[in-house]
């Protein structure tokens, strides 16, 4: 079981915190810019790539179009010590599809295999694997997964819904089988992941087991759930304390984003009790881990 790469959510405060309470096999971390990593905005980017020995297996995420800033950036990824490079071929984000990054690539699939080309070269032994979606605007895994395919990558996680379907319309799980079949037509050797309303722990199982996949990417569930690896249900005290650490830990990595940026995690941690909604509404005003200690200590 991995867990989704998700830009300002999997940073390396909510990694510690999954360290604590049950972690996913493998780690994936917030996807970096080609760009931003040989720019003014270098030292930034290197922040979010920043994690701890603990963390391995961990791969690092990446974005862009310029092949030759993607082979810069598999040499970096190498020195730094991951474990391996993942390509980012899904965000819809509309800003990274004005570069032609992101989801727009599968709608450019000859600058995709361009890109793959680049990271194998840089990444040398490093595995190099791709995240994209089953199509733009429709359904179009027979054109564009075999593309992928054929650049023999070492894995391939496929969220179950084209670019232009929003989170209500439900992922398209029927397919998996049929990717499954694509994979072992062009490259057999590649793993294939499957993404999308993922739960549970059970569930994750379940749909391995039913569709044949290697492995199932969870994204939302934990963040819903940061106990989601361990199945574990906390009771209010451990709730209750993991908000104050979450927000210290925060606070002790330096993390160059505003503290504003911890607040999505809450509601995860601050639900199923009498009272949450309240404190939730009360740490939405914190300014700082002092703050939330005293807020929480004070409920």
């Amino acid at each position: 079981m991995t867990m989704a790469p998700m830009s300002n959510i999997t940073d390396a405060g909510f990694r510690r915190m999954l360290l604590k309470f049950g972690r996913p096999d493998v780690f994936w971390t917030e996807f970096v810019s080609v760009d931003g990593l040989f720019s003014k905005g270098r030292e930034s980017m290197l922040k979010v790539l920043k994690f701890s020995p603990a963390e391995h297996p961990i791969v690092a995420q990446i974005f862009g179009t310029e092949p030759d800033l993607f082979e810069k950036t598999a040499v970096l990824i190498k020195k730094l010590g991951f474990d391996g490079i993942d390509i980012n071929m899904g965000c819809p984000n509309k800003d990274v599809e004005k570069r032609g990054a992101g989801a727009a690539l599968i709608k450019n699939p000859d600058l995709a295999k361009q890109i793959i080309v680049a990271v194998k070269r840089g990444a040398g032994k490093l595995p190099v694997s791709v995240k994209t979606r089953i199509g733009y605007a429709k359904n179009e895994i027979a054109e564009w997964l075999p593309a992928l395919l054929k650049e023999n990558l070492a894995a391939l996680t496929v969220h179950l819904r084209a670019r232009n379907e929003s989170v209500k319309v439900p992922a398209h799980w029927e397919l998996a089988q049929k990717i499954m079949k694509f994979r072992d037509r062009y490259s057999p050797e590649t793993l294939i992941f499957g993404n999308g309303d993922i739960k549970s722990l059970a569930q994750a199982r379940q749909m391995a087991k039913k569709t044949g996949l290697d492995g199932i990417m969870v994204g939302r569930g934990v963040l819903e759930n940061p106990w989601f690896f361990s199945e574990r249900s906390p009771d209010i005290r451990e709730r209750l304390d993991s908000v104050v650490e979450h927000a210290e830990t925060f606070d002790k990595i330096g993390n160059p984003k505003n503290f504003n940026s911890l607040k999505k995690y809450f509601k995860g941690y601050v639900t199923g009790f009498d009272g949450a909604k309240n404190l939730r509404e009360r740490l939405m005003d914190a300014k700082s881990a002092t703050e939330v200690r005293k807020i929480i200590k004070d409920f």
